[in-house]
């Protein structure tokens, strides 16, 4: 029995990943699980804020006081979000209107996401509704419950 638990303590230490970040001789930086040796690397934490499955939650204080705003869509992103852009292409191509806001280049933006309860992008408003995640079949029935 302590053989089995050493051996799962033992092996655990094995399976827990790291970050680091280092910066080679021409200035690039780099990331990776482990750096080259003899280089300065500082260890990163990671936190993975993407949506496992996609949620739909309906809210009067998502659009509170938008009076003619609340049939528009509003989506708060980042430029590296692959469902933001996937969004963005599908709503380009079904000439829905909408406006974009990046939450990294935007304080005014992520204060309203943290506001919103916003976990991770896209966050996507359809009048009283709000969107976590992207899904495009969703996505259709939030624009037809207008």
């Amino acid at each position: 029995m302590r053989y089995s638990l050493f051996l799962l303590v033992f092996l655990s230490s094995f399976v827990s990943a790291e970050i680091y970040k280092w910066v080679d001789e021409k200035g690039r930086v780099h990331f990776g699980d482990s750096p080259k040796q003899n280089v300065k690397a500082e260890k990163v934490s990671v936190r993975v804020n993407s949506y496992k499955n996609v949620t739909v939650e309906t809210n009067d204080l998502f659009f509170q006081d938008a009076g003619p705003t609340a049939k528009k869509v509003v989506m708060y992103s980042t430029s590296w979000c692959g469902y933001c852009k996937k969004a963005k292409r599908y709503f380009q191509k079904q000439q829905i209107s909408f406006v974009e806001y990046d939450i990294e280049e935007d304080l005014g933006a992520k204060q309203r996401f943290d506001a919103l309860g916003g976990r991770g992008v896209p966050l996507i408003l359809v009048g009283k509704q709000k969107m976590s995640g992207f899904d495009q079949a969703r996505f259709d029935r939030m624009m037809k419950s207008l």
